[in-house]
């Protein structure tokens, strides 16, 4: 059990979507470079000036690479840290280091934070023994060699939880997400497998009357023609949504139409307004349509406080349906980052669309999704 566990901490792959350099770390760089300077030459009781310094514009420096190359950074500092203590140790020399160098415990954070399994046995490891050495080299108490190791590491633990947390967040997204992808699979399974029940039943009906009515039989191979077409059509919809191994149930599903079943007079009345040429609209789109008018009305009911009503409105033109959902309700704990507007986005996005959710320009919520009128898949 440990060594499988330990394993697995050893293989661990970097964390995702570590940020490159961005403008907080040129100011922060900006900031202690100067700082450390200043130290190195104006404090009375620095040891090893010349050294001192060095070893602080490298701590700064190393500050631009800590997430990109977590491990890199960390030998980088802590491997100069050792042969300073290490010389220190041997030449019986007070501590040089500067007050600017506190910066350091950034790295053990971004290590923990971003780095690899690998990379963060191998540099935790650095920094114990540079740690080590250095209390070695000045060693003042057991309570307060305690302390320095909790301080250096401290950050490593906090970086170890932000990231398990990240993981669990991202995780549960990518659940929404493949839940919203099988519900639009099942979705489009119930539309072309009622066009294929039709083709059937015209490809019976004109078995049967071929022999006395050749006619009825040619108008029943052009509806199988265009049954065929559109149930095509739609099974390209399918490819880039996931679905799960189990059967699908056969049921008709909801389209444009049925988004007036969501108008209600009750303590918050919900208005429906549909505007456009909303006819030949492919299946996909509708049923999306629908699905996204109905969540958002629910979060409205749900989530709007003191809200007067919640209208609903579709309008479409030539290339695209735009679908708006406005309430006037109180923002207060309402925002914009729930995993139900996760799956909302993957919907839409799934069928070349967009969605956007956020507050009014004065107060309420108001969530706008365009889709195209084809339904491609982005």
């Amino acid at each position: 059990m440990i060594p499988d566990a330990l394993r697995l901490l050893w293989t661990a792959p970097r964390a995702p979507g570590a940020p490159a350099r961005v403008w907080r770390d040129w100011v922060l760089v900006a900031l202690l470079a100067p700082t450390a300077v200043l130290e190195a030459v104006l404090r009375p009781d620095v040891t090893w000036r010349p050294v001192a310094l060095v070893l602080a514009l490298v701590v700064v420096g190393s500050l631009l690479w800590r997430r990109t190359h977590p491990l890199g950074a960390v030998l980088a500092v802590f491997g100069t840290l050792i042969v300073v203590n290490t010389a220190t140790l041997v030449g019986g020399a007070d501590e040089l280091g500067l007050y600017t160098t506190t910066c350091v415990i950034l790295l053990p954070y971004a290590l923990c934070r971003w780095g690899s399994g690998r990379e963060v046995a191998l540099g935790l490891a650095a920094i114990l023994v540079a740690v080590s050495l250095g209390i070695a080299a000045d060693f003042t108490g057991v309570a307060e060699s305690v302390l320095g190791v909790v301080f250096i590491l401290s950050p490593a633990g906090i970086g170890a939880w932000v990231r398990l947390a990240s993981t669990s967040r991202l995780r549960e997204r990518d659940q929404v997400r493949l839940r919203e992808r099988e519900q639009l699979a099942r979705e489009l399974h119930d539309t072309v497998a009622h066009h294929v029940s039709a083709i059937a039943v015209r490809a019976q009906a004109g078995r049967v009357v071929a022999a006395t009515n050749p006619s009825a039989a040619l108008d029943a191979l052009l509806v199988i023609e265009g049954e065929a077409s559109r149930a095509l059509s739609e099974m390209r919809l399918m490819v880039s949504a996931l679905r799960a191994d189990e059967a699908a149930e056969l049921a008709p599903q909801r389209g444009v139409a049925d988004i007036e079943r969501l108008a209600t007079e009750g303590p918050t009345p919900v208005a429906v307004e549909l505007s456009g040429d909303l006819d030949g609209l492919r299946p996909a789109v509708g049923a999306a349509l629908y699905r996204l008018a109905q969540e958002s009305v629910t979060n409205a009911l749900r989530h709007a406080r003191y809200a007067s009503g919640v209208r609903v409105g579709v309008t479409a033109d030539e290339a695209s349906v735009r679908l708006t959902v406005v309430d006037d309700g109180e923002l207060q704990g309402r925002v914009g980052t729930g995993y139900g507007l996760v799956g909302m986005t993957e919907r839409a996005a799934l069928l070349g669309g967009t969605l956007e959710a956020g507050p009014g320009p004065e107060r309420g919520w108001t969530v706008v999704a365009v889709l195209p009128r084809t339904g491609e898949v982005a």
